[in-house]
């Protein structure tokens, strides 16, 4: 199992629309790199959920890949803002996974105090100008992340 850290925007999709949906396809990601990260991904493998651009950013929650390999049907729709004219259903360029709700954190862990507590070589998300919306997590800072979101330490 692997752990991943992927970012959402609150007013777009929020930890609470996924626990009230339970299940949900990551739709929508359209940088190489950050589709790359998603194809790595296995059924089973844990992903923090982040909050960006929210007032405090931070992580709010955990999610499991319930199936990889997703074709992102986004990139199909000429409605959408993710439609993307040189994919085609013989040929899509994005695929991504579908998740679920696996908990809320009692509490969110501020992106302040995530730089307190890690580098930016053991969390990419602190690299400077580091803007992927999907990226892997260390097993060992995972671990220091969870127990970060469910304790006050």
């Amino acid at each position: 199992m692997r752990y991943w850290l992927m970012k959402s925007e609150p007013e777009a999709y929020s930890i609470d629309d996924l626990e009230r949906d339970g299940r949900e396809i990551w739709d929508g990601v359209r940088n190489y790199q950050a589709r790359n990260y998603l194809r790595e991904m296995k059924e089973g493998d844990l992903a923090f959920f982040y909050h960006s651009n929210a007032k405090p950013p931070g992580v709010v929650g955990l999610m499991r890949i319930v199936k990889s390999g997703v074709v992102d049907p986004t990139q199909f729709d000429p409605e959408s803002c993710y439609y993307d004219p040189k994919s085609t259903p013989e040929n899509p360029r994005w695929q991504t996974v579908e998740v679920e709700f696996v908990e809320k954190f009692p509490r969110m862990v501020p992106l302040a105090e995530l730089r307190e507590r890690f580098t930016a070589e053991e969390l990419p998300l602190l690299k400077r100008g580091f803007r992927l919306s999907v990226m892997p997590v260390d097993a060992a800072v995972a671990e220091n992340l969870l127990e970060l979101a469910k304790n006050r330490t």
